[in-house]
């Protein structure tokens, strides 16, 4: 997953499904410096890595945000560092 969050190209992805669920002919439209195969190279990383789900509806592939990996990274990682990080804050504001 980290290599998945890794590139910004990624990443702007998943702001733009983060907006909401897009075709993958809409997820191209958006990112028009890049090529379609590249667009879906990229995707088929963050798919590997659970960070987005694809769903067949007729012709089109329906493409949206699965948060649920990003938030075990915040619970695992960035929770304890930012509630030590408030309470250092605290501490020095209470001197």
């Amino acid at each position: 997953m980290f290599k998945a969050l890794a590139s910004p190209i990624r990443r702007r992805m998943l702001d733009e499904l983060k907006a909401s669920e897009k075709t993958t002919g809409a997820l191209c439209e958006a990112l028009p410096e890049l090529d379609r195969t590249t667009v879906l190279q990229h995707l088929r990383v963050l798919e590997d890595a659970a960070l987005v789900t694809g769903r067949k509806v007729g012709r089109e592939r329906r493409l949206s945000l699965s948060p649920m990996p990003i938030k075990r990274i915040h619970d695992r990682w960035i929770g304890d560092y930012m509630r030590a990080a408030v309470e250092l804050l605290d501490e020095l504001d209470a001197e």
